[in-house]
């Protein structure tokens, strides 16, 4: 009797564009799936065939092959071929949670609307794996996950099968791919190759399978075409090998039959970031800063303006524009595929990527004015005034502070009042006025010019009181009166706030806790070091030291009654390239405008860096130091709560030794916000756009990285990665733009409050900070400052209040993720979650709202909810509403 069965899953994993196009990959698809198909129709014996888990392949390949649907969906049905549960396969890391969540939500309703997704968390390829993916996938009704990065082989105790467990509880079980996804590639039934490549295989997988009798061989690679010869290939083994079953399989048959009683207790918790066996590229986060940066506008416009300001037009009668975020929602998928959103891709891939997003901004923005417009001008129909301004808060509990605005009036001088006549405290950030220009009339005699009066563009800082939640307040703008006072430059060398001063003494800047008296001297330097790495890792040139911009100028500082602002300029002369660096000389300037903002009433301190790259391979950081001494930890968002992690690697001494693939630095991903504490002070900064952070022990300071500047996709034996080059290997690509030589900006925010880690007061100010805001005035005066402002549109609705408010949660520590359209009828979903290891009681409150249901990621009811409901400790629900106009 044979001891052990070796499933061999055919498959291929396929990259949606790399150093090819998407244009490449879908010409390459087509052609691919033809193929498939006739051999899978034609040989009953080749049993099954996964590509990738990815449902973006059905929608690619019916858009050329619409005739072919029938013969793909009946071999899915038969699960022959296996599609899902992905829509792309996604890096989780890189992206927003609810992306991640959206990304299995398309990807699973199309495979079951072509017969079957695949039951399987499926990461074959992804660099590093998210702490909630676990949950994620159970959410999804997913019971099992196969993975290949980011396990180190002590932690799985002689077994490649586990207990995965997210930090809300829910757990999946998982295989590791010991060997990743290709060790049966080539698979063959030549002695040579049985006895020299494929037994020894088979051989350390048993090793590593101490408890289980099922083997796992994926068969496949990037881009390959299917194995015609694959199902007389196994049968030859079988006759070959006498110790083993070899059977053609799939990853659900051989999860199901592995795990067959539970025979794997092993637990392995939260994310998997280890660089033993497999490539994590820890550095990638910060290659090709430019698409990080716009990618995070753009989730953040997506899930957090337009989706919640489509709900409420939705609940006043406005169409939800569905179609649009469909296809909106997609384009971003592409982006958010591993490589993609890594940035890892020849120039022309890049360049691509780039475009996208900036269309997916453009159609974001167009879809957020008409929202607006259409409520606004029905707002004013029924209230009867027509300059009106309207500031929509798109969280789930009313607002007080400060948004941004902007307003046109004749008069530089003007007020918001409230309905009841209430002044909105105000502030000028910025005033210019604008020519009228011509207006064209045409008469009996001809055409005429006619002079149009000038007006003054002006942005407006508010102080807002009590905005409804979900919802939005109005109010008029009233002309000619003194309501809004300018900025003045100020002579003195410090800002301050309630919370926090900054101040200036030559050439140094103190940050100074006001409640506690603390006080961090120089809180801020850059660092710029050689980068002799490439498209997937920063790599240190050997005999290099750090270049430091310690001294700052200052610039200016201005005060008004909301703001205060201090800007300052870091000048440093860097090597021009690796040759001057390795020569010690330094030619290109490098000048660094930083400002900083302190508003009334918040506890953080708004940065901004401009800059103009004009080097070349290097890295720029910035270096924040915390008043937190000896922290052997630090902390970062992941998904639904903060993730801790050791400021020092264990591994880090003798990683080479142990044959590492990569050193596992401990340079970390982020979401939103990474940071320090200590019994006394919590330290963080919470950014738009940065993802790669370190802890620099020694001095204290918390390390973002700015921006990578390499010029080629991959190179062979770096400092930190031995052996071949990442990705492609036998043909070197050049990738000049990602030398980074433009401008560039960099936004994030510092907290820093005497207290214990409240991981609530983290999540808050990520949402101030954020900004989940908008607002529109009605006006005549300005027809091109939004970007469908002058072209005439129908309104669906005549009437809408002049205030509104369609939920609120009686919580300040639990947190909305997501408000938008259901996605197979009208409903509204939202997702509450708790960052805290504390249970929660919630309530939500509304007159809209007729009935709520609990359901699952996938949005399928689990029950019926009236009254309170509970959200565990670093766990989220899912809620689906109906009630008026809304379903």
């Amino acid at each position: 009797m044979k001891n052990k069965r070796v499933h061999v899953v055919p498959h291929s994993h396929w990259d949606r564009e790399w150093y090819f196009s998407i244009e490449d990959s879908n010409i390459l698809l087509v052609e691919n799936i033809d193929h498939l198909l006739n051999v899978l129709e034609r040989d009953e014996t080749y049993s099954a065939y996964v590509f990738d888990g990815q449902s973006s392949i059905v929608e690619e390949y019916l858009n050329i092959r619409p005739e072919n649907r029938e013969r793909m969906k009946k071999l899915i049905e038969q699960r022959r071929l296996f599609i899902g549960p992905w829509y792309t396969q996604t890096d989780s890391l890189l992206v927003h949670k609810e992306s991640m969540i959206r990304n299995l939500l398309y990807g699973t309703k199309i495979a079951q609307s072509m017969g079957h997704s695949m039951e399987i968390g499926y990461l074959p390829d992804i660099f590093g794996q998210n702490g909630y993916l676990p949950s994620i996938f159970r959410g999804f009704g997913l019971e099992f996950s196969i993975l290949q990065r980011g396990v180190y082989t002590e932690q799985l105790n002689g077994d490649v099968n586990f207990i995965w467990k997210s930090p809300d509880g829910q757990s999946v079980k998982a295989n590791h791919l010991y060997f990743g996804y290709g060790p049966g590639k080539f698979l063959s039934s030549d002695q040579e190759y049985v006895e020299n490549r494929l037994i020894p295989i088979i051989e350390k997988l048993e090793e590593v399978n101490e408890h289980c009798d099922h083997l796992l061989l994926p068969a496949g690679g990037d881009q390959v075409l299917v194995r015609e010869h694959f199902p007389e290939t196994v049968a030859q083994l079988n006759r070959i090998d006498p110790k083993r079953e070899y059977v053609l399989s799939d990853y659900e048959t051989f999860m199901k039959e592995a795990w067959a009683g539970e025979p794997f207790p092993n637990v392995i918790e939260g994310e998997l970031l280890a660089s033993q066996r497999s490539r994590i590229h820890h550095t990638i986060r910060s290659q090709r800063y430019d698409i990080k940066q716009k990618n995070a506008i753009i989730e953040h416009k997506l899930l957090h303006v337009l989706e919640p300001l489509a709900v409420i037009g939705q609940a006043l009668g406005l169409p939800y524009p569905k179609r649009w975020l469909d296809q909106m929602w997609k384009q971003l998928f592409d982006v958010h595929a591993h490589d993609s959103i890594g940035g890892c891709n020849s120039d022309e891939t890049n360049r691509d990527i780039v475009h996208r997003l900036e269309k997916l901004e453009r159609m974001a923005d167009g879809l957020v004015n008409l929202l607006k417009k259409r409520i606004t001008y029905a707002i004013s129909r029924q209230t009867g005034n027509e300059n009106i301004y309207v500031a929509f808060n798109l969280l789930p509990r009313p607002f007080s502070g400060l948004i941004d605005g902007v307003i046109f009036t004749k008069d530089p001088h003007f007020q918001l009042v409230t309905n009841d006549g209430k002044g909105v405290p105000a502030e000028i950030v910025e005033q210019h006025y604008l020519p009228g220009g011509k207006q064209i009339v045409v008469t009996a005699e001809g055409e005429k010019e006619i002079d149009v009066q000038g007006y003054y563009r002006t942005v407006v800082r508010l102080q807002v009181d009590h905005v409804p939640a979900l919802g939005y307040c109005t109010y008029q703008v009233i002309e000619g009166t003194e309501g809004c006072e300018k900025r003045i430059l100020d002579q003195e060398t410090r800002i301050e706030n309630e919370y926090l001063a900054l101040s200036y003494e030559q050439g140094t800047l103190r940050l100074h806790h006001q409640p506690s008296g603390e006080t961090v001297t120089n809180f801020i330097r850059f660092e710029n070091t050689g980068d002799a790495g490439d498209s997937y890792d920063y790599s240190p040139l050997e005999g290099d030291k750090p270049i430091y911009m310690e001294k700052a100028e200052l610039l200016s500082v201005e005060k008004g009654p909301l703001t205060e602002k201090m800007v300052v300029r870091h000048i440093g002369v860097i090597p021009s390239c690796l040759s001057e660096r390795e020569k010690g000389e330094c030619s290109s300037k490098l000048e660094i405008i930083t400002s900083f903002e302190l508003r009334k009433g918040e506890e953080i301190i708004r940065v901004c860096h401009q800059l103009e790259n004009q080097a070349e391979d290097h890295r720029l950081r910035v270096l924040l130091t915390a008043p937190v001494a000896g922290a052997k930890t630090s902390f970062a968002d992941q998904a639904f709560s903060l993730v801790e992690r050791p400021v020092e690697s264990k591994y880090l001494t003798n990683w080479r030794e142990k044959r590492f693939a990569e050193a596992p630095v401990p340079i970390y991903p982020l979401e939103n916000a990474a940071g320090l504490y200590d019994d006394r002070f919590v330290f963080a900064a919470l950014t738009k756009g940065m993802k790669e952070y370190e802890v620099l022990t020694e001095t204290n300071e918390l390390a973002f990285t700015l921006f990578r500047s390499v010029g080629v996709l991959g190179k062979d034996d770096l400092l930190w990665r031995p052996g071949r080059a990442s990705g492609i290997n036998n043909k070197v690509v050049y990738t000049p733009d990602a030398q980074m030589k433009k401008k560039m900006d960099f936004e994030y925010a510092i907290y820093m409050a005497n207290e214990t880690l409240n991981p609530a007061k983290i999540f808050a100010h990520i949402d101030l900070y954020r900004g989940h805001f908008a607002s529109y005035q009605r006006q005549q005066l300005n027809t091109f400052e939004e970007r469908l402002e002058r072209f005439e549109i129908p309104y669906p609705i005549e009437q809408a209040p002049e205030s509104f408010s369609l939920l609120e949660v009686d919580r300040e520590d639990v947190f909305m993720s997501v408000c938008k359209q259901a996605y197979d009828d009208s409903s509204i979903i939202v997702r509450f979650f708790n960052p805290t290891s504390e249970r929660k009681t919630v309530m939500v409150k509304s007159n809209h709202i007729k009935e709520i249901e609990e359901t699952n990621l996938a949005e399928e009811t689990i029950r019926t909810i009236e009254g309170p409901f509970v959200v565990d400790g670093k766990g989220y629900m899912t809620l689906k509403l109906k009630g008026t106009n809304m379903s």
